[in-house]
């Protein structure tokens, strides 16, 4: 199409991708922006460490969004990225290990399925805030057990991350207190963690499309932000090796006992 610029009096070029170029660009909102960086945010943690992506994410994400459409987008996106982290690790997992948190998880997710689908807003803010300052406090006390025996334990920590995973999408802290507790080597650790999450999320996925949580709007929600989110996984995978993952963890869990206070006094 040829327009005519009224000011330099000459022929203009319009095509076509510039003015979709102009709309994609007009869409891209303050919150947007801000969502896009916590999930990259999260999920360079996730890349980087294996776990935590709730945890991150959930500490800003209820400011942008409800907390269930935030809940159910980061299951999404856990389920679908945990099998990424899998594939490369997957000759160091060991299915004996993985089976009682399984069990675990099918008991326990019903349950927090249903508290997120009746829960009021700010009830879901203060249990997501709750949890946050629960695993920092008991991370900076060094209060998290250094061993546990028995299968038993597998089971526990399986339904207590399906209750968790369910109700306020942070599966992640019973299951990782076992995985430390078990003596895993660092490969077979995060190799047996991804193994579970694959599952554990695709179950919940499941149970929130049962009870009618799995919306469009969270669909759309999932494809607006499925680029900051991979972005973010790979930059943590590359960096893996280069980063002190001691200093970086106390910083991580500093920001997150600030965000959980917040969520819990405010709601």
């Amino acid at each position: 199409m040829v327009v005519v610029d009224p000011a330099m009096h000459v022929p203009v070029v319009s095509a076509p991708w510039r003015a979709r170029a102009n709309e994609r660009l007009a869409r891209v909102t303050p919150v947007w922006a801000l969502g896009a960086l916590v999930i990259f945010g999260a999920h360079f943690v996730f890349g980087l460490a294996g776990f935590g992506v709730g945890l991150v994410a959930l500490a800003f994400l209820p400011y942008l969004m409800s907390p269930a459409d935030a809940i159910v987008l980061l299951t999404i996106y856990a389920a679908v990225f945990s099998a990424v982290l899998f594939v490369p690790l997957r000759r160091d997992w060991t299915p004996g290990a993985f089976a009682g948190l399984l069990v675990g998880s099918v008991l326990g997710t019903p349950l927090g399925v249903w508290v997120l689908a009746a829960a009021p807003a700010s009830l879901l803010n203060r249990l997501i805030g709750a949890m946050l300052v629960i695993v920092v406090v008991l991370e900076f006390t060094g209060r998290l057990p250094k061993r546990v025996n028995g299968r038993w334990w597998s089971v526990v920590a399986g339904v207590l991350s399906g209750l968790l995973g369910g109700a306020v999408g942070l599966p992640g802290p019973p299951v990782i207190v076992y995985a430390t507790a078990s003596g895993w080597a660092p490969r077979t650790f995060k190799a047996n963690v991804q193994a579970f999450y694959i599952v554990n999320q695709g179950i919940i996925v499941a149970g929130y499309a049962f009870a009618g949580l799995l919306t469009w709007n969270v669909l759309r929600l999932s494809a607006i932000y499925f680029v900051p989110a991979l972005a973010g996984l790979a930059v943590g995978m590359s960096l893996f090796a280069r980063v002190d993952p001691v200093r970086f963890r106390r910083l991580v869990f500093a920001v997150l006992l600030v965000s959980g206070v917040l969520l819990l006094v405010t709601g």
